[in-house]
């Protein structure tokens, strides 16, 4: 009986060895995250502290309001067109140094719908600028392992 109380607490000992590291990470921004509306995409950059030493992925979702043109089959546009996006970018196997690694990301330009933003089916929806009013940067650690340590939505 006292070799099995003495091997839980070996066993206790060493889960606890291995999660004190993970106990003790922080993630933080460090800074100001920055972001450049660039017209049809969203630059977003930044630094983050408190990570372990494995290297993470980056990943950015933007919202805002897109201008659509809407053209015709005959190639004539009725611009003006105004709609809901959202649009997103990644980095992925950003390298960590001393628990801190700087990123930048930017984002795809987002597509539309032709139908409803354009009359019907026929016609084609282009965006032509994005509005941007906010994004959130997510932060996975170890990268690939879709576990995320950070999360913040920011203004655009």
């Amino acid at each position: 009986m006292r070799r099995i109380v003495v091997l839980f607490a070996l066993c206790m000992g060493v889960v606890l060895g291995f999660a004190s590291p993970a106990l003790a990470q922080n993630p933080h921004f460090v800074g100001q995250v920055r972001s450049t509306d660039l017209g049809t995409q969203l630059q977003v950059s930044g630094s983050v502290a408190g990570l372990g030493n494995q290297n993470i992925d980056v990943e950015v979702i933007a919202n805002g309001i897109a201008s659509v043109d809407c053209e015709n089959p005959g190639g004539n546009v009725a611009p003006g067109q105004r709609t809901e996006v959202t649009s997103t970018g990644t980095v992925t196997n950003v390298e960590v140094k001393n628990g801190r690694a700087n990123f930048s990301v930017t984002t795809a330009t987002p597509t539309v719908p032709n139908v409803p933003t354009c009359p019907n089916s026929k016609w084609t929806a282009t965006v032509t600028d994005v509005e941007f009013t906010s994004f959130t940067v997510n932060v996975y650690q170890p990268a690939g392992s879709g576990i995320l340590v950070l999360s913040e939505t920011f203004p655009a």
